[in-house]
């Protein structure tokens, strides 16, 4: 079987089919507009340590105790903000450059049911779960960083969830990873977990491979107290942050698109600051989500036209700051892994890779408008996000590809160009070949068993999930790990050895 190309990660560069909802007078104006908001609006209910940080740099406090951020001091920020820096990966040919111009791939979300694709039934999602999703993703070619996807609704302490989750991730995948902290007094503890998983004091610092996900604001422009106390615990200790706020337009955000985006901006840019306050230069992934409500309910509706347009307007923001960030997508409203699923994916992930955001999120295996998730979505988004990549490299014009002599040969000779040797060449190198989509004829595909996409992807999740555990974290530190902390994940499911998937399904 021939191997597709693997389109590394890479600058989009000129030739990258970069798409642009907004001009840059339309940037100018929301710019302009976010900064009013900043300075005139500002936030409530900030903490104490972030507004007396904010009132020593020169904000202040309106008549009903509103932080309000100058000009001059967001500027600032945005200045001195990380920019080039890399997030690691518990091994190293996992870590991830995060520069200007390079678009990765992430999970993501916090969904609370599973999909069961054989009954075409949700049940809650558990802690096994997410070490399963974990243990797959660690398999997906396509997706750089491991952002937790679903939340073990079996353990119901907010400690054990906390430590358990990140265990789980770090566990069944060496990519990066990422997740919510539920409390700050959590983040010590987090961190002397994965030092026990290195197996040295202070190994976690050395290579940070875990970002905590903080929902420093929560709309409209208002501090969330946990939220922010974990993102400022964080930061203090050296743990990279994905800094998110998630504005619903029409609900919590203006229903004008560019209202939204108004308001994402100004309160991206305003935890952006907060975080700086409190350590200048800490790694930030500056990630405003802005999403849709569906005006006739009121509810999110993640599979949108507008979604699509919102996720690509922010990302273009972000980059006229030239600020790390990432933007969600492939967020369907479908329940299935269906025809639905399949247009609103490629809609809302296509548009969101082409303008050019550091990260992707939610870019794999979510479904019913991010509260279900699917271990087979995870496998056939991975191939679509193949493809979204090859469409980025978009097309090279050089004077070989321009191909006049080989046009010329093939006229006036065979009058076919399949044998060709330039053929041969690029056939390896310039053509992606799938793995799951289907390009069989009518006849043969009804040879072969005339199976849709979903049954081959529950194919490849059971052959993944029956092969063995990663071992990046030996048994010595896993035992460490268990001695010191409630592990609530069965020791043989984390090493693959409880016939869960041993016959080709869970």
């Amino acid at each position: 079987m021939r191997q597709a190309p693997s389109f590394a990660p890479g600058p989009l560069g000129t030739k990258g089919g970069m798409y642009r909802p907004l001009s840059e007078a339309d940037i100018q104006r929301i710019h302009s507009a976010a900064l009013d908001v900043l300075e005139q609006t500002g936030f409530k209910g900030a903490t104490d340590t972030v507004r007396d940080l904010a009132l020593g740099a020169g904000c202040k406090l309106d008549g009903d105790g509103r932080l309000l951020f100058p000009r001059a001091l967001v500027e600032d920020i945005i200045d001195g903000a990380a920019r080039d820096f890399v997030l690691h990966g518990q091994t190293p040919s996992n870590d991830i450059e995060v520069r200007d111009g390079h678009v990765h791939f992430a999970t993501g979300g916090a969904a609370v049911k599973m999909l069961d694709s054989a009954s075409r039934a949700y049940r809650p999602s558990t802690l096994e779960d997410l070490f399963d999703i974990a243990r797959l993703v660690d398999k997906l070619d396509n997706i750089q960083w491991f952002a937790r996807p679903v939340v073990a609704t079996n353990l119901e302490d907010w400690r054990e969830l906390d430590l358990n989750t990140v265990y789980a991730c770090a566990r069944g995948s060496t990519k990066h990873i990422g997740t919510s902290i539920t409390l700050d007094r959590h983040v010590p503890e987090i961190i002397k977990m994965l030092d026990l998983m290195t197996g040295r004091d202070g190994g976690f610092a050395q290579r940070p491979f875990v970002s905590v996900h903080a929902t420093t604001v929560v709309s409209p422009l208002t501090f969330a107290e946990d939220s922010s106390n974990v993102a400022t615990a964080a930061a203090r200790a050296g743990m990279p942050i994905l800094s998110q706020t998630g504005p619903l337009a029409g609900a919590t955000a203006p229903a004008a698109l560019a209202g939204t985006l108004v308001q994402t901006v100004a309160e991206s840019l305003g935890a952006l600051v907060a975080i700086n306050l409190v350590k200048k230069g800490h790694p930030v992934i500056t990630s405003g989500w802005p999403f849709v409500a569906d005006l006739r309910t009121g509810s999110f509706s993640g599979g949108s036209g507008e979604q699509a347009l919102l996720g690509a307007g922010q990302a273009q923001m972000m980059q006229f700051y030239r600020l790390p960030t990432g933007v969600p997508a492939g967020m369907t409203d479908s329940k299935l892994p269906d025809n639905q699923a399949g247009f609103e994916k490629a809609l809302t992930v296509t548009l969101a890779a082409m303008s050019g955001p550091s990260f992707v999120y939610e870019s794999v295996g979510m479904l019913a408008s991010l509260l279900g998730c699917s271990l087979e979505a995870m496998v056939i988004d991975n191939e679509m996000i193949h493809s979204i990549r090859r469409s980025m490299k978009g097309i090279e014009v050089t004077d070989a590809s321009l191909s006049i002599d080989v046009i010329d040969e093939a006229s006036r000779h065979v009058g076919h160009y399949l044998g060709n040797a330039q053929t041969l060449a690029l056939m390896e190198t310039e053509y992606v070949y799938p793995s799951l989509a289907d390009r069989n004829s009518p006849d043969n595909w009804t040879e072969q068993g005339a199976q849709d996409i979903t049954e081959r992807a529950r194919k490849r999740v059971a052959e993944v999930l029956s092969a063995p555990c990663p071992t990046h974290i030996t048994p010595e530190n896993d035992a460490a790990v268990r001695a010191a902390f409630p592990i609530r994940l069965d020791p043989k499911t984390a090493q693959g050895l409880d016939g869960r998937w041993v016959k080709g399904g869970n």
